[in-house]
């Protein structure tokens, strides 16, 4: 092949280029690369780094892996994949959702909006709610600013707890593995509902929990997934949305909010003692995907945070919950009603100087900017008064569960203050005080209903107002 005639006066490249001719090699490696369509990985270096001889008297070059090659050789048709990390590693699509409670059906009903849904199933533990699944036409429906938009395709799987005798057990099949699923369920019943699918979770498994409470993750590595070798990865998302129930399988979506998902770094054993050094975490491919398919919801809102950043969130909503629902249970009132009263406003702002100082002493945020300034007292309480004024006619949710008897989430809420503040050496009395109150009101609620008060109520009469004879 003739060299290149061009103009050779220019600069000293383009010289130097008109003086060597084309390779004829070169050119059919190049074929052979456009044709196959061969990419090369970028911790591949193609150039080859530095010349080797290999005893024979062919030229032959060294790669960083150490490994000699003949680049005379037609090494592009022999080329394979020395890392796994490149390779493609499928996981499955389907996502399974623990809990019908509010969250629960909002993320369910977005999944199935969305380009290229994906298998959801809802796990069901009591049979009657899978009899209102088929009364209800085995859908979802959302009211939005009264536009009412119902959505089916789901699966839906009655799981029970493992300890729980079933007279009509299921044939025996090998369990399906989960390798997503999203916890919404209330804080007490988390443990025992995932020992009814802890067998089905493996290491692979991604456990995503969509409660805005604290202390549910180290309950359940304490009582589901003791082997920290074997546990799933796990995910926390705190959500502001504000979402009502009117049926069993039918929400209001009332206010707009957002969703914030982070991963938490996975400890093993070997890491969990002093002295050994901390690997840099790694995202599971279950991880991935789940955060991948919750941020491509745009009704979620969903945004990924750093573990210390999501940590700092959680407190927030903690803090703000910690002060609203138990308050509307002792008064019994909306949370509008919270304002523009002297006497509660005082004991806001002493519950908020005790929770202020609690987050501030916490040992895992020292170090991190700002944090005095974003947890003190004087912005929790803006906060307070902001959040109370756009929820000025919402009913709590723990004020919900103690006129309904149920067990509320009180000891995950003031509960976890107050045993972060023994950490501390702190006394929270005022969280203490709560956290008594609302389970004393709570019991007597109960046992008044069942007819267990000792003392026997007294019927209202018709009494007869007679005036003062003086």
């Amino acid at each position: 092949m003739p060299a290149l005639s061009f103009c050779t006066h220019g600069s000293p490249l383009l010289r130097a280029l008109a003086r060597k001719p084309w390779n004829r090699d070169d050119q059919r490696l190049g074929r052979v690369a456009f044709q196959r369509r061969i990419t090369t990985s970028h911790t591949r270096h193609w150039w080859p780094r530095r010349k080797h001889s290999n005893g024979v008297g062919d030229s032959a070059y060294v790669d960083e892996d150490g490994e000699t090659e003949d680049f005379n050789n037609s090494a592009l048709e022999t080329q394979k994949p020395r890392n796994w990390r490149h390779q493609r590693r499928d996981v499955p699509r389907a996502i399974y959702i623990l809990g019908t409670g509010s969250v629960g059906k909002l993320v369910a009903h977005s999944f199935a909006g969305i380009p290229n849904r994906p298998p959801v199933t809802l796990l069901l533990h009591l049979p009657t709610l899978v009899a209102d699944w088929k009364e209800q036409g085995q859908s979802i429906k959302l009211e939005t600013r009264g536009m009412v938009e119902t959505r089916r395709g789901y699966e839906v799987e009655l799981v029970r707890p493992s300890n729980l005798d079933d007279p009509d057990p299921p044939p025996n099949k090998a369990p399906i593995i989960i390798h997503n699923l999203i916890v919404s369920i209330k804080a007490p019943l988390t443990v025992s509902a995932l020992l009814s699918v802890a067998s089905r979770l493996t290491r692979d498994s991604t456990i995503l929990f969509l409660r805005n409470v604290m202390g549910i993750i180290d309950e359940v590595n304490a009582k589901v997934f003791p082997d920290p070798e074997t546990r799933p990865n796990y995910m926390v998302g705190v959500i502001t949305h504000q979402v009502d129930a009117l049926k069993s399988f039918s929400i209001v979506h009332t206010s707009m909010g957002t969703t914030a998902l982070g991963l938490l770094p996975r400890q093993t054993a070997a890491q969990s003692t002093p002295g050994t050094s901390m690997s840099i975490p790694t995202w599971a491919p279950s991880s991935k995907y789940l955060l991948r398919t919750m941020t491509r919801t745009p009704v979620l809102v969903a945004v990924g945070f750093t573990p210390t950043e999501l940590l700092q969130l959680q407190l927030e909503k903690l803090a703000l919950y910690a002060v609203i629902s138990p308050l509307t249970v002792m008064i019994d009132c909306t949370n509008g009603e919270l304002l523009h009263n002297f006497a509660i406003t005082r004991v806001v702002r002493l519950l908020l100087s005790e929770i202020s100082f609690v987050i501030r002493s916490l040992p895992e945020l020292q170090g991190v900017p700002n944090v005095k300034i974003r947890f003190s007292p004087g912005r929790l309480e803006k906060m307070f008064v902001d959040t109370v004024t756009n929820t000025a006619n919402s009913i709590s949710p723990m004020l919900q569960d103690v006129k309904a008897s149920q067990e509320t989430e009180i000891d995950y809420v003031n509960g976890y203050f107050v045993k972060r503040g023994e950490e501390l050496t702190i006394k929270c009395v005022m969280n203490y005080m709560l956290l008594q109150l609302v389970k004393g009101k709570q019991q007597t609620i109960t046992k008044r209903d069942d007819g267990l008060l000792p003392v026997e109520g007294i019927k209202a009469e018709e009494t007869r107002v007679t005036p003062d004879v003086f």
